[in-house]
């Protein structure tokens, strides 16, 4: 199959992929995520503007996320709790970069009932103001720390431009709030959390992601170091996958959340927050994707393996409890296994659904076969089928899924790495941003260098990878791509457009 520079099938393939319902990505890469999102029944659109509604398969993915998630934070120490949806406008007033950074997309009630509101409240659009106001209240003494919390549930900001599970103006995630004795301690934390996503994208979700700090300009608002998870999709856009932030003690001094120390004298938390949200489910759908849909990695996949019997009408019946059989054999193994039981519905459309839905593997059972004591295996990462022994087929299931895994993160690597490049001269930079590359390039740190760049360009420094970043942390020197002046950071930022 012929390919252009990052992997996708060149034009000539258009009608073989279209046949699967999808626009290929070479065609439409837009076209090809929003029709890959609701034809696999992931989402679907909503009467609320700029919100959508996510369907019983989104939802089993989203719930293996929270799941795999949940439980890596409860083994490191800490406790969910549950906050309101609203939060009190004033809070929102009380810390001022806070505020400016999100006055543009607030939901604001102003009435409850026939009744004018004396002071508005806002739908959160994260919950560090009323986190702090109830730290406040329950914090005394250094003996009370750390306060290790998170939350699961929605967030509320207005977007101008939606896309599923991107950005829509109502979203998911957890958001983690932590308070600290010392600043040492906090920047552990932030660190600590940064770690556990960077595992949970490269070991569950297949993703290579680039851990780094943000410039100052792409600082959370109100923060004093913000840092990120990169990663790379299909069409050479970046999307921020997780964030981690050291807020210092600005929010405790603004909700007064201070305690009394070893030294018996007054002090403010040093704080910090950090979070994933669904749009981590758009960064899969856009790293694996191929032309015929999602590829789901096997570590997070709702089903894992597919069981289509295939019979005639005389024979249909026996054939699904043949496959209930043979699914019980490899649900035995822990796997997440589903069987195709629709009647009335051909064989070939059922392959077609099931390889847009990205279901890692699908196993064939026929009459012939079961005589025969052999099933039909096909993997999702691949065109070729295989006739393989029952028992084999079975006992090696495992395995085959870790394989596909592995492919996946190989697959999904191999082309972020592909497609970065160094840069030494703006006219490069602009040239291979152009061209959809991610680039890597000395900056002197200046936020209005920054914006030029943006202006002129539409890409953003993405991070400044951290010395021990699985990729590109080599330490350098050299001078600001765009200025000439000398660069700050001593090593190259990544820059690139992002979603």
């Amino acid at each position: 199959m012929t390919k252009d520079g990052k992997g996708n099938s060149d034009k000539g393939n258009d009608k073989k992929a279209q046949q699967y319902g999808v626009t290929p990505q070479s065609v439409d890469f837009n076209d090809w995520y929003n029709e890959v999102v609701k034809k696999a029944d992931l989402a679907d659109n909503s009467p609320v503007a700029g919100a959508m509604v996510i369907k019983p398969y989104g939802s089993a993915l989203w719930e293996n996320i929270v799941r795999w998630l949940d439980d890596r934070f409860k083994a490191t120490g800490h406790e969910s709790l549950v906050f309101p949806t609203l939060i009190p406008m004033s809070f929102i007033m009380k810390e001022a970069d806070h505020v400016e950074g999100f006055a543009p997309e607030l939901f604001t009630v102003n009435k409850i009932g026939t009744e004018d509101l004396t002071e508005p409240y806002v739908m959160r659009p994260t919950s560090e103001t009323i986190i702090g106001h109830m730290w406040s209240g329950w914090l005394n003494s250094y003996r009370d720390l750390p306060f290790l919390h998170y939350q699961w549930g929605s967030v509320f900001r207005a977007e101008l431009r939606t896309k599923a599970f991107l950005r829509t103006s109502e979203f998911y995630w957890h958001e983690g709030h932590t308070a600290h004795v010392n600043e040492l301690e906090a920047r552990a934390e932030v660190r600590q959390m940064l770690d556990i996503y960077h595992e949970f994208c490269r070991d569950i979700l297949a993703l290579p992601v680039v851990r780094g700090e943000k410039t100052a300009s792409e600082r959370f608002a109100g923060a004093l170091a913000t840092y990120s998870i990169e990663g790379m999709m299909r069409d050479g856009k970046a999307l921020q996958s997780g964030t981690s932030h050291y807020l210092g003690q600005k929010f405790s001094k603004a909700f007064d959340v201070k305690f009394q120390t070893r030294e018996q004298k007054e002090d403010w938390a040093h704080t910090t927050s950090w979070a994933i949200s669904s749009r981590i489910i758009g960064a899969l759908i856009m790293t694996h994707g191929d032309d015929q849909g999602l590829m789901m990695p096997p570590n997070i996949a709702p089903i894992q393996v597919v069981v289509i019997p295939v019979g005639r009408k005389d024979n249909f019946d026996e054939m699904v409890a043949e496959g209930e059989k043979l699914a019980a054999e490899l649900r035995a193994s822990g796997l997440r296994v589903k069987v195709d039981k629709r009647d009335g519905v051909s064989n070939g459309f059922k392959y077609n659904d099931w390889e847009l839905k990205g279901v890692p593997v699908r196993v064939e059972l026929g009459p012939r076969d079961l005589e025969s004591g052999v099933v039909v295996v096909k993997n999702r990462n691949s065109a070729e089928k295989e006739t393989l022994p029952r028992a084999e087929a079975v006992g090696g299931m495992t395995d085959r899924l870790a394989g596909i895994q592995g492919w996946l993160l190989k697959r999904a690597t191999d082309f972020m790495l592909d497609n970065t490049v160094n840069v030494d001269t703006y006219e490069e930079f602009k040239a291979a941003i152009e061209a959809g590359k991610w680039v890597r390039a000395f900056h002197c740190g200046d936020p209005e260098s920054e914006k030029a760049i943006k202006d002129d360009t539409k890409a953003t420094a993405r991070n400044i990878p951290l010395d021990d970043a699985e990729f590109f942390a080599e330490a350098e020197e050299g001078v600001c791509v765009h200025t000439g002046k000398p660069a700050a950071y001593g090593k190259r930022v990544i820059f690139g457009r992002q979603y």
